[in-house]
């Protein structure tokens, strides 16, 4: 495969999963959990699904691969009755893309049954399956949540309250992992010890909503209430919310590119706006990487824009709209012919020539990873008429992969692990580059840096990656390069 002609893959860290769940009798569960997954498809493109308890008390599922509004429709959600709900935005990180895949995970046990949303990723999933299918479980996915999802199943139907059936499971889990669960009575929220992964609660009329980001909880009305703690199962049922401290929590961990590009801007986490975060991102970037000499600045929509308009303010340089995006491209399933691919990225983003001609433009994108995108970028914009692109990044060089559940390519990939600055800067064209540091994205934040998972700058990993899951990585990568 030729990377020039990676045209429907972002040059990003490629997103989490979204989760969603909400307990309320009396309200159109099915209905507020579309909305809140809406709020969640950036997350994940792949495949969407919900499960809701009905009246008689069973599990109903609905899943399909694609975007939201592709699988759900005013006539399949009016199936989905009940006073329970989960939901599920995917986007594959361990298992591959295959209707089999798609969640909500269901899952039967004596006395009972319950489906599980996951975002994140285990490291030690295949251990776990070994152990499983030696005690005669057979599996239908490759994912590592029917894993998770089959592990409650046995303690629950060898006699464990459920409660305790994820408690145990929660004790051999490693890696990172939100679950919503529900079962015919009950609602789960599940967070790893690390917190590698956002989970948020908030209250909608008395009752009780859980999300992967704040902002799908704003969507449908409810109010933020707090996090859901590390090593915490939270139990939401007719009785209101109880919480249990399953697994003791451990180093704080939650992934810095919640921050810089996953999560929405309108999203709080550690009760930091991320606009403004970002904004400030941009502001510390202009501190360190000034560009004497520049017209104006732009930056690549969306992520970077709050970046943008933060370095333009500190700088004292003009702000503009030189980038317009294309909203409505998402992920196709339409394969380019080989004139569109030599437009490549024009589908995605096109310059407004009369902003960038003749101009020494600073350009603020919130991350570089491979380098491509960035290549192509800059080609367009001195195409258009700018005199010099000057290449400003709101976060520091990509370095190592993760394993967390954000799929980074492998080391040999990540063009800031095999080139210094200069030479990327060679290999995009730009006229000039620079780099946030740590220190300066982790003061944007407002919080400390023993908070957060930065694996992908500094390579120190909170959770050991046991070696052969490292190789396997390497290996995957080296398929799709070949393929």
């Amino acid at each position: 495969m030729n990377p020039n002609d990676d045209f429907d893959r972002p040059d990003k860290p490629e997103e989490a999963c979204g989760v969603f769940g909400i307990y309320a009798p009396g309200e159109d569960v099915s209905k507020l959990t579309y909305f809140g997954l809406h709020a969640l498809q950036h997350r994940g493109q792949e495949s969407a699904g919900i499960a809701v308890v009905d009246s008689n008390k069973s599990i109903i599922i609905y899943k399909d691969m694609g975007l939201l509004t592709q699988v759900f429709n005013e006539r399949n959600l009016a199936s989905l009755e009940g006073d329970i709900a989960i939901g599920h935005t995917r986007y594959s990180t361990t298992g591959s893309t295959h209707w089999e895949n798609a969640q909500p995970i269901y899952k039967t046990f004596k006395g009972g049954s319950l489906a599980l949303a996951h975002n994140g990723n285990l490291i030690n999933t295949q251990k776990l399956r070994a152990k499983l299918s030696q005690n005669g479980l057979r599996f239908r996915s490759t994912s590592d949540s029917e894993v998770i999802a089959s592990m409650i199943a046995s303690y629950a139907g060898k006699g464990k309250k459920i409660e305790d059936a994820i408690a145990k499971t929660m004790e051999q889990l490693l890696g990172a992992y939100s679950l919503v669960i529900l079962t015919e009575k009950k609602l789960f929220a599940v967070r790893d010890p690390h917190g590698v992964r956002p989970l948020a609660i908030g209250k909608l009329n008395g009752h009780y909503v859980v999300a992967s980001e704040s902002c799908a909880l704003n969507i449908i009305g409810s109010d933020s209430f707090r996090d859901v703690k590390p090593g915490e199962i939270v139990v939401i049922d007719e009785n209101g919310l109880t919480s249990i401290q399953a697994v003791k929590p451990k180093k704080s961990a939650l992934c810095i590119f919640e921050f810089i590009y996953f999560a929405r801007p309108d999203t709080r986490l550690y009760g930091r706006l991320l606009y403004s975060a970002r904004e400030a991102m941009g502001a510390e970037l202009a501190k360190e990487q000034p560009c004497e000499g520049a017209d104006l600045v732009i930056g690549v929509p969306d992520s970077g824009v709050p970046s943008a308009i933060g370095y333009a303010q500190a700088s004292g340089l003009p702000y503009r709209e030189g980038l317009v995006k294309n909203r409505y491209i998402g992920r196709t399933f339409i394969q380019p012919t080989q004139t569109i691919r030599q437009t490549g990225i024009k589908l995605k983003l096109n310059p407004l020539c009369e902003v960038i001609e003749g101009k020494k433009v600073v350009v603020v994108d919130d991350s570089i990873v491979r380098g491509n995108t960035s290549k192509k970028i800059i080609e367009i914009l001195k195409e258009a008429g700018a005199e010099e692109v000057h290449i400003r990044v709101s976060s520091p060089p990509v370095k190592w992969p993760c394993f967390y559940g954000i799929d980074t390519d492998d080391q040999k990939q990540l063009i800031a692990a095999n080139k210094k600055v200069d030479e990327i800067r060679e290999f995009i064209g730009a006229d000039s580059l620079g780099y946030l540091s740590i220190r300066g994205l982790v003061k944007a934040t407002k919080n400390k840096r023993e908070n957060f998972c930065l694996a992908c700058f500094d390579g120190k990993y909170p959770i050991e990656v046991p070696e052969d899951i490292r190789v396997a990585k390497l290996i995957l990568e080296e398929e799709k390069a070949n393929s």
